[in-house]
């Protein structure tokens, strides 16, 4: 058992693709343990292996006030399974050297190493950062969490190399530091209660361009697509003065002026919870800029709302719309018609959004999906005038599609996580070529 505070490290990992792309997004949970380990007394300290801003980096990104950019990229060999691909695969994030100089430089050598991970077939840059993590110390535990070890636990633990693979939601947090470093902490919080919980530790970044928000935990909705209501069961929302006034903390503490929606289920049920929020932010006279990478359900965008969220700063806004197929998505989700998506662009429009600053997201990819049908639905995007976004498909374990896309799949999905890989259309043959996925966007620039 220790006689001082434990000293946890907390490291994002690389990715392994063949394409990556910094498109807002940050290690959202496992900063926000490092908050909450650091206000019980915890020593933290925190690593980035997709760092942009890296002391290493040669130069800074001239976009860094919109949190998007390239990631450093190394290229290396593919997966054996993925050898077919023409196309290159790459290591992206910082050089492996400068993570061994990164390591070498912390203060003391951790007592416990908590590790996350994104997306399902990211997992090769994941289990490469934890073997040079186990080099480097071998004795210290690493415990492994986040979205891959959670939909892939079984994957995760035979094959990942950690100590320990945890799949809920931050709540064991508590005993795993009594079970690895012996510290215990008086009178945790109630994990469930996002209002009593601390800002996520975004000051521990290099640099902080932005701050991702998460105001509503879950969502109400059971898309097939998506894994949301299996990772989040419940629906929990932050109370709207809170979020307003985590808001202020960064911009008056940090200069932070760019927001970012992290919520699956932003708008739902506006008049208790967003209509609020923004109607504080309104009167607060501050100048931001938010954005909605997660897309917000167009059914909810009224009149009011619409005026609401041009008047409190929204500036890059994406509509989940997946397909304009109205008569036939049944099977994929009941979140839109044809007459809603309809009003909610005349809203918005109304309300003074540019066309510019609407885009619409559309599946591409799906099982069984033609190349007719996402024709189709751009065309009606961009009928409408706004911007269509095209979005990969990613087959996702536990999703209601799951069977449907294994059984589509050209690869052994359930065999490999790798094979999920939207990069290479997985639940497609011939149609979605590259030369197909470039004529479509060729047409929406037309």
């Amino acid at each position: 058992m220790l006689s001082h505070p434990p000293h946890v490290l907390l490291v994002n990992p690389w990715i392994h693709d063949f394409a990556a792309y910094d498109f807002w997004a940050k290690p959202y949970g496992l900063l926000r343990l490092g908050a909450i380990l650091r206000h019980h007394g915890v020593r933290v300290s925190y690593i980035d292996c997709l760092d942009r801003f890296h002391p290493g980096m040669p130069a800074a990104d001239p976009r860094a006030r919109h949190g998007r950019g390239p990631y450093l990229k190394t290229p290396i060999s593919k997966p054996a399974g993925l050898a077919d691909i023409r196309r290159t695969y790459s290591r992206y994030g910082i050089l492996p050297e400068w993570l061994r100089a990164d390591l070498q430089a912390l203060p003391s050598a951790p007592d416990l190493i908590l590790v996350t991970s994104g997306m399902t077939y990211w997992y090769p840059g994941l289990f490469e950062t934890i073997a040079l993590l186990k080099a480097h110390w071998p004795g210290t535990p690493l415990v492994l969490g986040g979205i891959y070890a959670r939909l892939c636990a079984d994957h995760a633990r035979g094959h990942s190399g950690a100590d320990r693979v945890v799949t809920d939601d931050g709540r064991s947090l508590f005993d795993l530091l009594r079970r690895y470093t012996g510290f215990e902490i008086d009178a945790p919080p109630d994990m469930a209660d996002l209002d009593a919980l601390p800002y996520p530790a975004f000051d521990l970044q290099h640099r902080i361009g932005y701050i991702p928000v998460l105001t509503v935990h879950g969502c109400p909705f059971d898309c097939a697509y998506c894994a949301s209501r299996f990772l989040a069961p419940a629906v929990r929302r932050r109370s709207p003065e809170a979020v307003i006034a985590e808001i202020a903390y960064w911009q008056d503490r940090h200069g932070v002026s760019d927001v970012v929606f992290y919520d699956d289920a932003l708008l739902v049920d506006a008049p208790h919870h967003a209509a609020p929020m923004l109607e504080g932010i309104v009167r607060s006279g501050r100048r931001l800029f938010f954005h909605t990478p997660n897309a917000v359900h167009i059914r909810e965008i009224d009149g009011e709302t619409a005026r609401l969220m041009f008047r409190a700063g929204f500036h890059t806004l994406r509509l989940g719309l997946e397909t304009t197929a109205f008569e036939k998505r049944g099977n994929l989700d009941h979140k839109v018609t044809a007459s809603e998506f309809h009003r909610a662009v005349g809203h918005l429009k109304s309300a003074g959004f540019e066309a510019g600053r609407i885009g619409a997201y559309l599946l591409v990819g799906l099982p069984g999906q033609s190349v007719a049908s996402v024709v189709h639905s751009i065309e009606v995007v961009k009928a409408v005038g706004i911007t269509p976004v095209l979005a990969h498909y990613t087959p996702i374990p536990h999703t209601r599609l799951w069977c449907e896309a294994v059984a589509h799949s050209r690869y052994d999905l359930a065999a490999d996580p790798i094979y999920c890989n939207n990069a290479i259309f997985p639940c497609q043959r011939e149609d979605f070529s590259w030369q197909t996925l470039s004529r479509l966007k060729q047409l929406i620039q037309a």
